[in-house]
């Protein structure tokens, strides 16, 4: 006979994919009925419109469905309050297990963690992070890229992959491959136009989940594509992920490196350390061969010396720069010959000398 609390049970198994545990457990399950062989189950979303809300209504019914008696399932979603979302995020933080680490994390990986970051949005941070990866490959290094820029994930359309997440036999999600890079995006879990509505505790979630549930290669470089600004997710990485360090993306102009300093300040209260600044859309090349300063002139080099560290390199504005993110075709990769693609180079080179300098090793092979 079909009751309520077999069903409860059975939805023991269905998990809330943001934050990886069971729905009954979330108090997700706010009813449910049962009419002869006819189930309904009234589920709680955590926020309205929550991207994932499709994969939990299958889910449900996929559990429940597989009970014997049941003949159909209709799944009715509402939301949660305000109240209530806070109380399930504090349960939920205060209940994470403290003894379960990622390997990429543990104390003893030899993946170095970069930090890709900006002060402001509209400085090439994106573009310049899924660059470097490339470069870093040419140069030799197995290399990772993690879009934590929850809200504006671009990394699949600048490498040119859009394919749904694949989960493999561990049943940890499988890194996308393009040029030599792996990469994990939330471009895996939804469509790329799908406007992604989540608050704070939900993207420390999102970040924990790409470091414990994707199946890493062994990896000499990670390159992390932070939000722009110093909100949420630079603030989980700096206390969170204390072996990253950082590199930091601006523009010449003034109201980019300024801007570029608050960031540097977020590390430097939390103990992070900045390995250097790259300049980008440094200058454009006219057609008679003369450089244009089109955003002016050394505010990179300013930003660096204030901050007491190298200028690791200057990217040239260059319209196949843009097109090539747009095509999903990185010119590092495409286009080799080119001053820009030899200046990533430069950029990478750089900085694997100063993530492997004072004494460090670069990995050997197995």
């Amino acid at each position: 006979m079909i009751t309520e609390s077999t069903i409860r049970e059975a939805l023991r198994k269905v998990r809330d994919p943001e934050l990886g545990r069971s729905i009954v457990d979330l108090n997700m399950v706010r009813r449910v009925s049962v009419t002869g062989g006819q189930v309904t189950v009234a589920v709680a979303l955590t926020v309205a419109g929550c991207p994932l809300h499709q994969r939990i209504s299958d889910d449900v019914q996929a559990a429940v469905a597989a009970l014997p008696g049941v003949e159909s399932v209709a799944v009715e979603l509402e939301t949660m309050t305000e109240a209530e979302r806070r109380q399930l995020f504090a349960r939920t933080v205060h209940q994470e297990p403290r003894d379960t680490v990622a390997p990429l994390l543990a104390e003893s990986s030899p993946t170095a963690i970069i930090a890709v970051a900006s002060g402001k949005g509209g400085v090439g941070k994106s573009t310049v992070t899924a660059n470097l990866a490339v470069a870093l490959h040419r140069l030799g290094s197995r290399v990772g890229v993690m879009d934590l820029d929850i809200y504006g994930f671009s990394q699949g359309r600048l490498f040119g992959v859009d394919s749904k997440a694949q989960v493999g036999p561990d049943q940890r999600i499988l890194p996308w491959q393009a040029y030599g890079v792996h990469l994990v995006s939330m471009g895996m879990f939804v469509p790329e136009q799908q406007a992604i509505i989540w608050r704070g505790p939900m993207l420390g979630k999102a970040m924990q989940q790409f470091f414990q549930d994707v199946a890493w290669p062994p990896l000499d470089f990670l390159l992390l594509d932070l939000p722009p600004g110093t909100g949420d997710v630079a603030l989980d990485i700096a206390q969170r992920v204390r072996r990253a360090r950082l590199v930091l993306v601006t523009t010449p102009q003034t109201v980019a490196t300024q801007v570029a300093r608050r960031a540097a300040e977020v590390a430097r209260r939390t103990g992070q350390e900045v390995l250097g600044v790259i300049e980008n859309m440094s200058w454009v090349v006219c057609p008679h061969g003369e450089r244009l300063a089109v955003f002016g002139e050394g505010g990179g080099q300013a930003l660096a010396t204030a901050l007491g560290v190298p200028l690791l390199g200057q990217i040239p504005l260059e319209p196949a720069l843009r097109q090539g993110g747009d095509e999903g075709r990185p010119l590092t990769a495409t286009a080799p010959e080119s001053e820009t693609a030899e200046a990533f180079l430069a950029v990478a080179a750089q900085l694997r000398a100063r993530v492997w300098q004072a004494g460090a090793q670069e990995p050997t092979r197995p």
